[in-house]
């Protein structure tokens, strides 16, 4: 847990005139909304995933641009941006830091010839083997709680927010 959400949990029931008291609060309103339990979760998974992806140098950016060109090799910046909501010039840093750390290698692209298709160096996929080893130990590790079946109905329910044009409809899923 982060200095700032460890500090927040250690104040939040403070009262001024008895410091370090434990009263109720009543967070059942926040409880009751999407955004406030996604965001929760994802402060705890995305510690957890810096502190892990630290030995790596690996940023949660960092690691989903390797991945999609370690998966797609000769994958465009183009492309990258629009898979992963990146701006442009976002991207161009990022692109020439890992390119700076020897991760990736830059080709004409088979078929666009004004674009450069991006591949991982040999140093890249030695890197993103044992990164991605790390990210499933890590999600098996914050996911324990859940059965393998409440796992895959969250990460449906949740690409359902994300990505509705890329899910079934209500209707489509009751088809047989």
């Amino acid at each position: 847990m982060s200095r700032r959400i460890r500090a927040f949990n250690r104040t939040a029931g403070e009262t001024p005139g008895n410091p370090g008291a434990e009263s109720p609060i009543d967070t059942s309103f926040l409880e009751s909304l999407l955004g406030y339990n996604a965001r929760r979760a994802a402060l705890t998974i995305i510690e957890a995933f810096l502190e892990r992806m630290s030995v790596f140098g690996l940023r949660p950016v960092d690691f989903s641009v390797l991945s999609l060109i370690a998966h797609n090799p000769g994958i465009t910046s183009r492309q990258l941006c629009a898979a992963l909501g990146i701006l442009p010039p976002n991207l161009v840093k990022l692109i020439a830091e890992l390119d700076r750390r020897g991760l990736l290698v830059r080709k004409p692209h088979p078929e666009d010839g004004r674009a450069i298709g991006l591949h991982l160096s040999a140093d890249g996929r030695k890197l993103m083997r044992e990164a991605e080893v790390a990210a499933r130990d890590l999600e098996a590790r914050v996911s324990a709680p859940l059965t393998m079946n409440e796992r895959a109905l969250l990460m449906s329910l949740l690409r359902k927010i994300y990505q509705p044009d890329r899910t079934p409809s209500a209707t489509e899923e009751k088809q047989p």
